[in-house]
């Protein structure tokens, strides 16, 4: 593969060095939630008759084909290496129909995935406002991914915590950039919520009914 342009070389690297560093960042963070004891409770385990850890491990399939096909690429780019590439290009051309058929049916089925995605999230948001133990258990749940996840509240922000977001104000206090935060009742906040998140594993929990 003598002759390669050393600009594409270097583009093409470079590429699939961030495609495999977001491989690995989406493996390491679904495989922490999947053994995170709190998971089940903020994606509400039950509802719908969806099972979160069927989700979790479909994201860690997709995160590990990530992984594998940014360091194939990687690895048959700095070698120039024929097989290599090709095998990259053939697990690219099948992620790109997935995706395809992925959107159709997202089109297809917008609106029922919307809406139940919608109730679950503002069930959860009725449930940090609450005071019985089923409440509390569920906040300890979210103030925990909170701190993890630099972030604060399910949808609309520290708002959705009501009355209880003095007891757990801590969990959402911003220590990052100021850009990333917020004033809320006289304290700094994440902007960020963790609804956002478990988007993508609710739509994915959706799907597989």
């Amino acid at each position: 593969m003598g002759g390669v342009n050393v600009c594409i070389k270097h583009a093409m690297f470079t590429f699939n060095f961030i495609f495999w560093q977001c491989g690995i960042l989406l493996l390491s963070v679904t495989i922490w939630l999947q053994s995170s004891k709190g998971t089940s409770e903020i994606l509400g385990e039950g509802i719908y008759d969806i099972n979160p850890h069927v989700a979790m491990n479909m994201l860690i399939v997709v995160g590990a084909v990530i992984t594998i096909l940014g360091f194939l690429g990687c690895c048959g780019t700095v070698a120039e290496n024929r097989f290599v590439l090709f095998v990259y290009f053939v697990g690219l051309f099948l992620i790109m129909m997935m995706q395809l058929s992925a959107g159709f049916l997202t089109v297809n089925f917008r609106s029922k995935t919307e809406h139940i995605l919608n109730e679950i999230l503002y069930e959860n948001v009725v449930l940090l406002t609450a005071t019985d133990d089923a409440g509390k258990t569920f906040q300890t749940a979210v103030a925990m991914f909170q701190e993890k996840f630099k972030c604060c509240g399910l949808i609309s922000g520290p708002s959705d915590w009501g009355d209880n977001f003095q007891n757990y104000f801590m969990t959402c206090t911003c220590t990052g950039a100021p850009i990333l935060c917020t004033s809320y009742q006289g304290k700094l906040v994440f902007k960020q919520v963790l609804g956002l998140i478990f988007s993508m594993v609710l739509v994915c929990q959706i799907r597989k009914r």
